[in-house]
């Protein structure tokens, strides 16, 4: 993506389901569950680099023994930093304790991070300061070891300012707004409740306060609590959480929104954000790992025992279509295909505005997450050629000379890579006409393999601000002088805010909204903008089930293709010299590459859930009254 775009992030929970030494005795070390962690944060590290937090738990500790570790990091390389200070600490302590080294049971009781219940959490700041405060997993303590609650999410919730107020109207006071603090707190009320319950209930079976404790543990009910805390939770969520005594879980939200898969077998319980996570890191075959159904959750118990447990009744699934153009790996096999199914489907556009031109084309993608479209977009040029191939010869009739058979066969998609991301830059000059120069700099090209008479096809996997591409990208490839720069987007045009996890918060930020409102400007129909805010603004105080996505309006007033045609403007200025067209994929092709992830609400503006539409809703009249603030 060309364009800088903050956006999921990642989580991981390993249980280890035997002792320790079982892992020490097998694969030589007790720190197994550990080095597994550091792999899958690893193998996630696309999905957030402004911070990584580790928490872990060790089972059946003595009292007064400490039971709960947690690092966490905003260094450069968190991941790094995270493991490199796990690794110090433990190391410094086998340096002055010799008598660890093959005591698993001296390692458990007194190295921290070793245990058997394990957190990790990669973040993107899409909300609240990029402070290690900020930094997955939240941990809430308790003198009761079940009270303590540890929290790691891939989530936004529309209704945070809703959710914060049901926690101050029970008596509590969070000491910030922010959604995972909130979340955390009430998943806390309940679990405090619930211990509660149980401990009284105890009692009246005749334990003593000490033997109440492992039954407390034995009989709480996550689910339950999980069913509590979330009955009014709106937005997209991955919830990870472990309890002080052992239990974990992981909660994903009713629409799918946000993605979950898991693997289970003797050894272990894994969950991560992503399947191919978990594929590499145990070497488990693709049908081995299971998505986790939206509305449920799979919760571990201290004592081992698995169960997935309906949590929310499902709603329609809407899993997030972005997640197969961009966010996720490409590796996963099943979404590696999907991104070649998009490159196909754009090919017909693209061969009608080159005219079929061939021959005096060159195709190319945007670095690096485009790369899969492209081989499909160029898999269906193969095949168009292929077809061209062959009618070239039926109609020669057997006439044709070697040397023009030679040449017909010879005729294959002109491929080069054009552009070419250097190392990240860095804007430390303010003044804007320095900035702009430096941030044109950003990408560079490939010289001497364009003529004048060429057409140039670069694919980029989606188009959001615009910005990167008319600051550097199009004035970098009008350098090479091609007749025309044709900019593909594997993904529809993004016209509406995003509010479960992505840095998309504002309308006037996306091109297309831009683009809109040009063509509103040039065909005196402007006057529709402000007859929506109305509309809007009737709305406020409206329940979220009632409000409608009256932005719609705006968009239908002229059709797709005239939209790309206005952002092909918009990308260029006065020194582009080459003509520039954009094209963008439909949304029913879309559908027809993702059919598992129909959640295309940044496209179409149908939001999975009610929260969505005020926002959608907040972010217009944001707009209107040029306040900058966040529409949730």
């Amino acid at each position: 993506m060309s364009d800088a775009l903050k956006h999921e992030c990642g989580i991981a929970q390993i249980r280890l389901l035997k002792p320790l030494e079982f892992y020490k005795e097998k694969y030589g070390t007790a720190f197994y569950g550990v080095n597994k962690m550091y792999l899958m944060m690893e193998k996630q590290h696309n999905r957030g680099q402004d911070g990584a937090g580790f928490a872990s738990i060790k089972l059946d500790t003595n009292p007064g023994d400490r039971y709960i570790s947690r690092v966490r990091s905003i260094a450069q390389q968190p991941i790094q930093d995270i493991f490199a200070q796990i690794n110090d600490r433990i190391n410094k302590e086998m340096l002055e304790h010799p008598e660890f080294k093959e005591d698993v049971a001296l390692q458990k009781k007194h190295l921290p991070y070793i245990g058997e219940v394990l957190l990790g959490h990669v973040r993107y700041g899409t909300f609240g300061k990029n402070s290690v405060e900020n930094v997955h997993p939240f941990l809430r303590q308790n003198n009761w070891m079940h009270r303590n609650l540890i929290v790691a999410g891939n989530f936004n919730m529309t209704n945070v300012n809703e959710l914060f107020d049901g926690l101050v109207r029970i008596g509590q006071h969070p000491k910030e707004k922010a959604d995972t603090i909130t979340i955390m707190e009430k998943i806390g009320h309940f679990l405090d409740d619930a211990v509660a319950k149980k401990y009284k209930q105890l009692k009246k079976e005749g334990y003593s306060k000490n033997e109440c404790s492992p039954l407390i543990a034995d009989r709480l009910n996550v689910a339950k609590i999980l069913k509590r805390a979330s009955k009014n939770w709106d937005g997209g969520y991955a919830m990870a959480g472990l309890l002080g005594h052992g239990d974990a879980f992981v909660l994903r939200d009713p629409a799918g929104i946000r993605p979950a898969y898991y693997y289970k077998d003797d050894e272990v319980v894994v969950v991560a954000s992503e399947r191919p996570v978990i594929q590499t890191v145990f070497n488990v075959d693709f049908d081995d790992v299971k998505e986790l159904e939206p509305g449920h959750a799979i919760i571990t118990k201290k004592s081992g025992e698995v169960s997935i447990k309906k949590i929310i009744e499902p709603l329609e699934r809407k899993a997030c279509s972005f997640e197969r153009i961009y966010f996720s790996r490409g590796s996963d096999a099943e979404i590696y295909q999907e991104r070649k199914k998009l490159g196909k489907l754009l090919m017909p556009k693209v061969l009608e505005a080159i005219e079929n031109d061939t021959k005096n084309t060159v195709f190319s993608y945007i670095p690096n997450t485009a790369e899969t479209s492209f081989f499909g977009m160029i898999e269906t040029v193969e095949d168009f050629l292929n077809k061209r191939k062959t009618q070239a010869i039926l109609d020669g009739k057997g006439g044709l000379s070697a040397e023009r058979v030679k040449d017909i066969l010879n005729e294959r998609p002109r491929i080069e890579k054009i552009a070419i991301k250097d190392v990240k830059l860095r804007t430390f000059i303010t003044e804007d006409s320095s900035r702009d120069d430096l941030v044109a700099h950003v990408y560079d090209v490939t010289y001497g393999v364009i003529k004048p008479t060429d057409n140039l096809v670069i694919i980029d996997d989606s188009i959001v601000r615009g910005t990167t591409l008319k600051k550097s990208i199009i004035k970098m490839m009008d350098r090479l002088h091609p007749k025309k720069i044709i900019v593909v987007s594997s993904a529809p045009q993004i016209r509406y805010p995003d509010c479960y996890g992505i840095d998309m918060a504002r309308l006037e930020d996306l091109i297309a909204f831009r683009a809109m409102l040009e063509l509103l400007e040039e065909n005196n129909k402007y006057h529709l903008v402000r007859e929506v805010y109305e509309k809007c603004k009737a709305q406020e105080n409206l329940e979220d089930k009632d409000v409608r996505n009256f932005v719609k309006e705006l968009y239908s007033e002229f059709t797709a293709d005239a939209i790309s045609n206005k952002i092909a403007e918009l990308i260029c200025d006065e020194t582009v010299n080459a003509k520039v067209e954009t094209i963008f994929q439909p949304i029913d092709n879309l559908h027809k590459a993702c059919p598992k992830n129909l959640g295309d609400w940044y496209f179409t503006g149908n939001y999975p859930t009610v929260g969505g539409n005020r926002v959608v809703n907040r972010a217009f009249i944001n707009f209107y009254e040029g306040n900058k603030e966040r529409a949730y």
